[in-house]
């Protein structure tokens, strides 16, 4: 059997999907996936046994240079998007965007129903439409979706992804002692922890004896990373690909982790992981599963699921919403000791 998965972003939503391709792989035992995933997330679903082949979309770099000067490279993506006749393609993803990329590949087309889809009008585009409750978290949602219309139970046990990564990647040298790495960069300013809150949290780790791994990927990142280094004793990492950080994480005791993608991809790795949510739900799209700890701003308006704060206009790297003000470095430190000295 051979299905086209449609999940071309965010980092997250990405790896929200994986569970549901083990799911899908251990009920049927002769399935190959292809996927179409955003070209700087493809690295993702490469680590996934049963996805033969990744089909890269570059939305993001064809919007920014122009539909126009894009016209060539869209072509060429449609052509190899149509060279494979599917069983199935699945929309996994619920928006008009995917719908539309879903639609122009060969086989009968499945996606969520009017009630369950981010953007109703995908619907018009699927051949077969399927009930999903919006109230649940993301990985929940797509491993229903993907059951229902592959027709097999869902599984009650936890989610989790099967992942085979390279094992000749070049990793960063650590040091042979308890290390925890910071996953201190997200989108939305709303989501970030304060740059402050960074600093105090690496003085207090390092005072407890363990290492400080600060990764980093956009120039405000490394800005960020930079500023954390010079003023603790912290290891600045060299710029990583996604699979040279999905191998570190197997090397390392823990993380802390604003929202963001690479926060899930240490949940689906099973490291053990400190959470920090304020205008988002975890409940919807927290990190999942074993050894997954949340610290949640405790304000009324928390949480807002809005990218700029209603009663505090973020303009510079020291301003941050309130409702990130209860959790405190002292707080996290506390329940980190927690995961990596049990029992004391």
């Amino acid at each position: 059997m051979k299905v086209l998965i449609v999940k071309i972003s965010s980092m997250g939503d990405v790896i929200h999907t994986l569970p549901a391709i083990t799911d899908a792989a251990n009920a049927i035992k002769d399935i190959e996936f292809d996927w179409v995933v955003e070209e700087g997330f493809q690295e993702i679903p490469r680590w996934m046994p049963n996805v033969k082949k990744i089909i890269p979309i570059a939305l993001r770099r064809w919007r920014k240079q122009g539909w126009m000067r894009s016209a060539k490279d869209i072509r060429r993506f449609i052509s190899v998007l149509r060279q494979e006749h599917y069983d199935l393609v699945i929309d996994a993803q619920g928006l008009l965007k995917s719908g539309l990329v879903a639609r122009f590949a060969r086989g009968l087309h499945v996606g969520l129903s009017y009630s369950s889809a981010r953007e109703p009008a995908a619907t018009l585009l699927y051949s077969q439409k399927i009930q999903v409750l919006q109230a649940q978290h993301a990985i929940t949602r797509a491993r229903q979706l993907i059951s229902k219309a592959l027709n097999y139970p869902l599984p009650t046990d936890a989610p989790h992804a099967q992942v085979g990564l390279p094992t000749d990647v070049n990793l960063p040298v650590i040091p042979e002692k308890k290390t925890i790495l910071f996953f201190h960069g997200t989108t939305w300013p709303t989501k970030h922890w304060p740059e402050a809150y960074w600093l105090e949290l690496a003085q207090l780790v390092e005072t407890a004896g363990m290492n400080v791994l600060l990764p980093w990927n956009s120039p405000a990142e490394q800005e960020r990373a930079n500023h954390i280094a010079a003023t603790t004793g912290a290891q600045l990492l060299p710029k990583l690909s996604l699979t040279q950080l999905a191998g570190l994480l197997q090397k390392v005791t823990a993380c802390v982790a604003v929202d963001t993608g690479l926060g899930h991809l240490a949940a689906t790795l099973g490291i053990p992981t400190i959470s920090l949510y304020g205008p988002t739900d975890p409940e919807l799209t927290g990190t999942l599963g074993r050894n997954q700890y949340h610290l949640i701003g405790k304000l009324d308006c928390a949480p807002c699921f809005k990218e700029q704060c209603k009663i505090k206009k973020i303009i510079t790297k020291t301003d941050f919403p309130p409702c990130f003000t209860a959790i405190s470095p002292s707080l996290v430190l506390s329940r980190l000791l927690d995961i990596v000295e049990p029992g004391k």
